[in-house]
This record gives C-alpha cells, sequence and structure tokens, in this order.
C-alpha cells in the first residue's frame, strides 16, 4: 500500500491497474486514521484488487497489432471516421473544426474548445454503433464542454441507446486498446 499525503481534504483510495492500493490523505491525517479508514474499506480494496487481478490475466493474451496493420487502420480512419462525423453533425447541429486520428493510449476521442476533433486509430476495431456513439458524444461537447445532465440529453436525442455503447467500451475498450500498445 502506498500513501500519499498533500494539501487536501478528503481521503480516497485507488486501486491501480497493477492491483496497487494507493491512499490519498491529507497532510494532517495521522497514519491511525488512515489505517482506520483503509480497514474499514476492506472489502471494497479486496473486490477491487481481483478485479484489477482478473482484468491484468483477461489482457495478457492478446495480440499487439502490427506497424502494417497501423498504418492500414489509419487509412482507413481517415476515411472512415470523418464520414461519420460529416454525417453526425447536423444531427447534432453543430459545426467542427480539423479532424484529427490519432493512436492513442487511454481516450477513444476529445472536442477542443476550438471545436476540433480528435479520435482514437482503434476505434476501427470496434462495432460501427460503437463508433458512432463516440462521434456523437464528440460532437455534443460542442454543445456542452462537460458531462452533465444536459450533455447526456443531447447525446440521447441522436442515440438513444447510447448506455449499450458505453457500456461496452466499458467491457471491451481496454481489451481493444491493449492490441495497439
Amino acid at each position: 500500500m502506498k500513501i500519499i499525503k498533500s494539501k487536501r481534504k478528503t481521503i480516497s483510495i485507488e486501486i491501480t491497474s497493477d492491483a496497487e492500493v494507493v491512499v490519498r490523505a491529507p497532510k494532517r491525517m495521522s497514519d491511525k486514521a488512515i489505517r482506520a479508514f483503509v480497514e474499514e474499506k476492506r472489502s471494497f480494496i479486496d473486490k477491487n484488487i481481483n478485479k484489477m487481478k482478473e482484468r491484468k490475466e483477461s489482457l495478457a493474451n492478446i495480440r499487439t497489432i502490427t506497424d502494417i496493420e497501423l498504418e492500414e487502420l489509419l487509412v482507413q480512419a481517415k476515411r472512415v471516421i470523418p464520414d461519420r462525423v460529416k454525417y453526425y453533425a447536423p444531427l447534432v447541429g453543430v459545426e467542427y473544426g480539423r479532424i484529427t486520428i490519432r493512436n492513442q493510449r487511454t481516450r477513444w476521442g476529445s472536442c477542443s474548445a476550438k471545436g476540433n476533433l480528435n479520435f482514437n486509430v482503434a476505434l476501427m476495431r470496434v462495432p460501427l454503433e460503437v463508433l458512432d456513439y463516440v462521434v456523437v458524444h464528440e460532437l455534443c461537447h460542442r454543445l456542452e464542454m462537460n458531462h452533465s445532465c444536459r450533455f447526456w440529453d443531447n447525446v440521447e436525442k441522436v442515440i438513444p441507446e447510447y448506455k449499450t455503447y458505453k457500456k461496452w467500451l466499458r467491457d471491451n475498450g481496454d481489451k481493444v486498446m491493449k492490441e495497439f500498445a
């Protein structure tokens, strides 16, 4: 267990992808109080350590794509994703700037304040409905640069079953991302 004390007001527990426990606590909190908090959260910690270990095992045998496959997917993404953005932008009711395709480690997409859109080439390895959800998600950030209820209402107007695709990414996204590691 790793304890990090800083100028914060609350205590939190993080279980890293390597199943390490990290406790972040206020500088003035005593070690005894930290230990008591950790003990109180023991079942949460144990459950999530096991989840992370299972996740790590499930990712262990995933084949990484080759450089040639990556180049082919980039070509495909540069053709497919802008078409999907062009299709969905009027449905969302927004305009957008530049579209960039990258091989990102953690994000499926992002939207800058200027309206530039970034997408992960790994989207070429997900179902089209999931790709469309990510496109609409990023376009909706042109209306709301947050994840408020209004933001999700905007997503739902265009993709009523967005929760299904969001869950698909949560359940399968790390396996897809691992292919690009």
